[in-house]
């Protein structure tokens, strides 16, 4: 077991440490490239946050462990929706643009809702269900870049404030950060898998809980920094973009490549995967902003769901 838990945390710490890598070389040949920031932001930065949960479920999947690969996913977007902005708030109270009230948060309902309704079909998300996922990704992201083009103008340039990164050290740290992705993730999901033999739970609770909660460090730090900074707004944004990236595109390429069986997925998951993001949406709607007291709340629900998966466990 002693090893299993090392495992765990060795596949964790290349996992978060390859996906910094991977964004800093991605975001550095787009830079090159002359692609704007607000749109390497919107798609490389938070692709970069969500890919230890992609590389964790993909290798899941592909070692027939699917019950794992869909707890992840749904145990993140938990964890984002309620511990991450619950703590962002606590720390400092979030302010919300009326965009991500009018669009974002409502389409990361509309993903969340959609899941449900193609999980509660057969228990399993087929590779039309996947495709079905994956063209609504392909919506959200034609969304959030033509509105990135109408605003680019009012994001403030950062030219001149870094040393742009060489050709030579972009392309060795997308390298880099590629082989600790996958070796990381192939030695977090054998050490999670054998764990829950061990411990004899089902692999879908290690995958809603352990594994969830360490694929979903890079958002609980870039909320928690931004927050002690006074950039709590950040949190919101960091956290709707990859519950959706997560829901649209990790399931929806996972599923294209191996239909997912989400067993031990149970109804009170996916409810509170729902239930968590319209408490976001009726907390912001409210004022456009999330006081203390309602990060408190978010908190004590998650707390509340943690206590019942490990006594069901």
């Amino acid at each position: 077991m002693l090893i299993n838990i090392l495992s765990i945390v060795i596949g964790i710490v290349l996992v978060l440490w390859g996906a910094d890598r991977l964004t800093d070389g991605s975001v550095a040949v787009a830079e090159r490239l002359g692609i704007p920031q607000i749109v390497i932001g919107l798609t490389i930065v938070a692709m970069g946050t969500s890919m230890p949960e992609f590389c964790s479920s993909l290798v899941s999947a592909l070692h027939h462990q699917p019950g794992m690969a869909v707890g992840n996913v749904v145990g993140s977007n938990i964890f984002n929706a309620l511990l991450i902005v619950g703590a962002a708030a606590v720390v400092a109270p979030i302010s919300i643009l009326r965009s991500s009230v009018k669009k974002d948060i409502p389409f990361a309902l509309v993903a969340s809702m959609l899941l449900v309704l193609l999980c509660g079909f057969d228990g399993k998300i087929q590779r039309y269900d996947a495709a079905i996922l994956l063209v609504f990704f392909a919506i959200f992201m034609y969304m959030t870049l033509r509105e990135a083009k109408t605003g680019s103008a009012e994001q403030p340039s950062a030219e001149g404030q870094t040393k742009p990164m060489s050709r030579l050290m972009a392309a060795v740290w997308i390298v880099v950060g590629l082989a600790c992705l996958i070796g990381g993730s192939t030695v977090f999901v054998n050490g999670a898998s054998e764990l829950a033999s061990a411990l004899g739970v089902d692999p879908t609770i290690i995958g809603l809980t352990i594994v969830a909660m360490g694929t979903s460090l890079p958002e609980l730090a870039t909320s928690v920094v931004s927050a002690t900074k006074g950039n709590s707004g950040i949190a919101i944004g960091n956290v709707l973009g990859s519950n959706v990236f997560n829901i649209l595109f990790i399931l929806g390429v996972t599923g294209v490549i191996s239909p997912l069986d989400i067993q031990g997925i149970t109804p009170v998951d996916l409810s509170l995967l729902v239930v968590s993001m319209v408490l976001l949406w009726l907390f912001s709607y409210t004022k456009l902003r999330i006081e203390r007291w309602e990060g408190a709340v978010l908190i004590a629900v998650f707390a509340g769901y943690m206590t019942m998966l490990i006594v069901n466990a």
